[in-house]
């Protein structure tokens, strides 16, 4: 097993990103919160995960170990493959998909492209105990801890911004860190923050 990469990042592509090491280019599937920090040329130090399958040998990596815990717990829920790991862990925050996952968000999860209303109801029928509580609620910079969308204006950003067509699980990842960040947010300043990150 491929545990851990360390090198040069060649390329970074749509869904993926080339890390040179000892001379050899991996090409590595990531989340989009893990393909976003990474830059062409750049050092970048990966957690990974090795599928083989009879078709391909697949390597995914992650920046963070939460991200990586959680990719285990999802992968190991029967007709959760990686690729739709990948898909929940690219959709919102660790944070998020946890929290969703630990109160039973089924409308959350089914948001996601690719998941069904009965595999996220598996997901947390097989996870809602086993997902570590700490992952829900990531201290923030004031050393609190991650404000859920439960204010008047964060809902009602959150119905305007559905309005608008963006997923919901997006929406209220985005929200929720806005908050985190300032719980005294108007639902105005909200949805003009939140639309600059989902654009």
């Amino acid at each position: 097993m491929i545990a851990y990469l360390s090198g040069v990042v060649r390329e970074v592509r749509e869904g993926s990103a080339v890390v040179v090491a000892g001379g050899v280019g991996y090409e590595v599937q990531c989340p989009a919160g893990t393909l976003a920090k990474l830059a062409v040329g750049q050092p970048a130090e990966l957690n990974t995960r090795f599928v083989v399958r009879e078709d391909a040998q697949l390597l995914f990596g992650f920046l963070d170990t939460d991200s990586v815990r959680v990719f285990d717990l999802l992968t190991g829920v029967s007709g959760v493959g990686p690729k739709l790991g990948l898909a929940l862990l690219s959709a919102m925050p660790v944070s998020a998909l946890a929290q969703g996952l630990i109160s039973g968000d089924v409308k959350l999860l089914s948001s996601v492209s690719g998941v069904g209303k009965k595999t996220a109801e598996r997901l947390v029928l097989e996870l809602q105990n086993k997902v570590p509580e700490h992952l829900a609620a990531p201290a923030t910079s004031t050393g609190g801890r991650a404000a859920p969308v439960a204010t008047t204006a964060g809902r009602d950003a959150v119905d305007a911004l559905l309005a608008l067509g963006f997923r919901e699980a997006q929406v209220r990842a985005a929200v929720a860190e806005l908050l985190a960040t300032d719980p005294a947010q108007t639902a105005d300043a909200l949805i003009r923050r939140a639309l600059g990150r989902l654009r």
